[in-house]
């Protein structure tokens, strides 16, 4: 039942902008955690950015000063705004929501995935 969807990946210049959505439905739960990872060729799926309770962000070193993440509460949606991007960001951006029940059980889901290139 639970979904989430990203978008708003693609083929961007270096030093351009790209913002990513991401869309959590299907869960009478409450949302703890939002979060972007991603993952390169041959290389492991990192952390990118994280948002908790809306208000808390954490982020990657490589990203900091050019990535900011943000949530639409409302619609249950997070944002990654991609500015000053870099080809080494180039990578298949994937969301993570973290639900929590009313009894403190906590269950990570993932989206597909979306792909950014960073490329002139």
């Amino acid at each position: 039942q639970v979904q989430v969807v990203e978008s708003g990946g693609g083929l961007v210049q270096p030093g351009g902008s790209l913002r990513l959505s991401c869309a959590a439905s299907g869960s009478t739960f409450r949302i703890n955690t939002m979060g972007w990872y991603r993952q390169a060729p041959g290389k492991q799926r990192e952390l990118v950015a994280t948002i908790t309770r809306g208000t808390s962000t954490n982020y990657a070193d490589s990203v900091k000063g050019r990535f900011t993440i943000s949530t639409d509460n409302a619609k249950n949606t997070v944002y990654l705004q991609m500015n000053s991007v870099k080809p080494e960001d180039t990578a298949v951006y994937y969301c993570a929501v973290v639900f929590v029940s009313v009894v403190g059980i906590q269950t990570r889901y993932w989206g597909q995935g979306t792909q950014v290139t960073v490329s002139s």
